[in-house]
């Protein structure tokens, strides 16, 4: 997944949960899961505010506190990178700012669904005519934009980082991308790089574009949301992706253009004058200019929003403060409130990550039972009222969270650990731990929910025998030196920490966490995010089954198997499925949340008078 504040996803993650502790009360049941009820308890459109007749113009100002990854059409890898984008980048397909529809992959510059042929390994798409890119003079967006963009996608200098969701699924893309790391980055050898090699399994015909699968996956048009699909207009490879000089000379084909970036700080949005209405069914574009402050804090954020001026009229990635939550919770569910909004994120985050490569208390974290030891030892519930309670985060008892393809499969109720303090004494004395265990817990001092959460395990745990040192360190640094460098784990730095997932795109998408987490060699850091070294064979060859399998509901069932079995392994602990709080002024209307952005859809909403 994304790093979230979308990309290794957990890094946003506990981001996010950061800004939700000590919000809501109110007692959750660590006993069963709640995965069947999980997304029709809450539909993420309590802040829609329709308001009436739709009208345009006015200025949008958006306030956060922090930045895109990337000005760049085909690299970012960031919830937040793809909320700035959305204004003035289009994809093949997008999700949809209509209710009921926001994780349901759309055409954008697509003029229909896929074709699918070949047994559904090829997928054959055309391009809709007349959408342009603001060049000098405009200049029609291809099919062979969309080809470039692919290529560009894996370039040495900075690579989009969701390539291990297909790379080795589009036949050819391994082997040009392997040939591309080689290459030197600069402007001029990944430009004859790009012109001089091939992708073998897309071809470019006209408007149209096809890609050839090594096996039919039934889950590639969600895929085709991602970054590294969308078209590029070929100026982009006058400057290196992700640089600094890249950022100043974006070309748009969207409704608006970016005006002027400074990063870190503002980012202005003009209406692009080459845009047609009729060729971009996902964008409204009612607001004529969207300007982007990034120097607040979530504090005043909230509080200029609620004051209804025009200057503050929603977030960026400034995210209702803790202490404003439960108000906003009580007034969202009085129905006195159409601003604020919980919307479902499909993830898993935070879980409890064990590290089985530890050489500490003599490679106790190794063994499964002493695993199912800690899980039983666990306070779910507890847990959970860290962040914010289950309003906001309710349980999660297995991997998948509900709305992915496989979670509705795996049986109602399903909770392999309940907690049971006895129980895990006896596990842990019959394993050859009668005295306990020493055990470092990894995690983040800046994120309020991760220090709670780490005290209530030390706490919870020791009520077991099991005495937990706390080890934190910098956010900056927490992924980057610990969690990605195989040799930390292997040193037994840290015996457990707290991580975060959610998947690259939506529905059918339980290959997003499955591959990335649990796939054995494959998945490990720094190549996957497998950061406990989990490899159980006869899992590895589920997520081959399921991920070969063409039929999404035949797929489901051995999601739901693999599901089962890595939680039987205890590979991880998962504590929720949280929902993301977002807030907007009562002025704001149309406001969908759109789970890939975190946010309200931002070419979509129209404006009233303020005040």
């Amino acid at each position: 997944m994304r790093k979230r504040t979308r990309v290794y996803a957990s890094g946003v993650g506990l981001a996010v949960l950061a800004l939700l502790a000590a919000a809501c009360g109110g007692g959750g049941s660590s006993g069963s899961s709640s995965t069947s009820s999980v997304g029709s308890a809450r539909s993420g459109l309590q802040g829609l505010n329709p308001g009436g007749t739709p009208k345009s113009g006015g200025t949008l100002n958006v306030l956060g506190q922090g930045d895109v990854d990337f000005m760049d059409p085909n690299i970012s890898y960031y919830t937040i990178g793809y909320l700035g984008q959305r204004p003035w980048i289009r994809g093949l397909y997008a999700y949809p700012a209509i209710p009921g529809h926001t994780t349901t992959p759309a055409p954008d510059l697509a003029t229909a669904a896929p074709t699918v042929s070949n047994g559904g390994k090829t997928y054959t798409i055309t391009i809709r005519s007349g959408v342009m890119w603001d060049t000098t003079p405009p200049r029609a967006v291809t099919a062979a934009d969309a080809l470039l963009g692919l290529k560009r996608a894996c370039n040495p200098a900075q690579p989009f980082g969701g390539l291990p969701d297909f790379e080795s699924l589009i036949v050819g893309y391994a082997q040009f991308c392997g040939g591309f790391t080689k290459v030197t980055p600069t402007v001029s050898a990944m430009k004859s790089y790009i012109d001089s090699h091939q992708i073998s399994g897309v071809k470019v015909s006209g408007q149209t574009i096809s890609y050839t699968l090594t096996h039919a996956a039934s889950y590639f048009p969600g895929m085709l949301t991602l970054d590294a699909f969308n078209p590029t207009p070929a100026e982009t490879l006058n400057y290196v992706p992700g640089s600094a000089a890249e950022a100043q000379h974006t070309i748009a084909d969207g409704p608006y253009r970016v005006q002027s970036y400074t990063p870190a700080r503002t980012i202005v949005y003009v209406r692009n004058p080459v845009w047609k209405a009729s060729t971009d069914p996902i964008r409204k574009a009612y607001v004529d200019k969207i300007v982007v402050t990034e120097t607040g804090n979530e504090p005043t954020v909230q509080q200029q929003l609620q004051t209804n001026t025009a200057a503050a009229s929603m977030e960026f990635d400034a995210f209702p403060p803790v202490g404003a939550l439960p108000g906003l919770v009580s007034q969202m569910d009085s129905g006195t409130t159409h601003n604020f909004n919980l919307g479902p994120t499909y993830s898993t985050n935070p879980y409890i990550v064990f590290n089985q490569v530890s050489p500490n208390n003599n490679k106790a974290m190794s063994k499964v039972a002493v695993r199912q030891a800690l899980s039983y030892a666990i306070d779910r519930s507890a847990l959970i009222q860290d962040a914010s309670g289950p309003q906001i985060s309710p349980p999660l008892t297995h991997i998948l969270p509900a709305g992915i393809n496989g979670a509705q499969d795996v049986p109602k109720g399903y909770n392999p650990y309940p907690y049971d303090q006895a129980k895990a004494n006896s596990m842990l004395a019959a394993a050859g731990y009668k005295n306990g265990l020493n055990l470092t817990l990894l995690y983040r001092p800046a994120s309020t929910i991760a220090t709670k959460m780490a005290q209530t395990l030390q706490a919870d745990l020791a009520k077991v025998g099991v005495h937990v040192k706390l080890l934190g360190v910098p956010n900056a640094d927490f992924y980057t030196k610990y969690l990605e460098v195989p040799s930390v784990a292997k040193r037994g730095v840290w015996d457990i920490t707290l991580a975060g997932w959610g998947p690259d795109w939506y529905g059918d998408a339980a290959l997003s966490f499955f591959g990335p987490l649990f796939s054995g060699p494959p998945s490990y850091p720094p190549t996957g995010s497998n950061f406990g070294f989990y490899n159980n064979p006869s899992v590895t060859t589920l997520i081959g089954q399921a991920a070969t399998t063409g039929n999404a509901a035949d797929a489901a069932k051995l999601w739901a198997q693999a599901d089962m079995k890595v939680m039987s392994d205890a590979a991880i602990y998962p504590i929720t499925q949280p929902y993301q709080p977002n807030y907007h002024a009562s002025y704001v209307h149309n406001a969908v949340n759109i789970p890939a952005i975190q946010n309200f859809d931002p070419p979509n909403v129209w404006l009233s008078s303020p005040g």
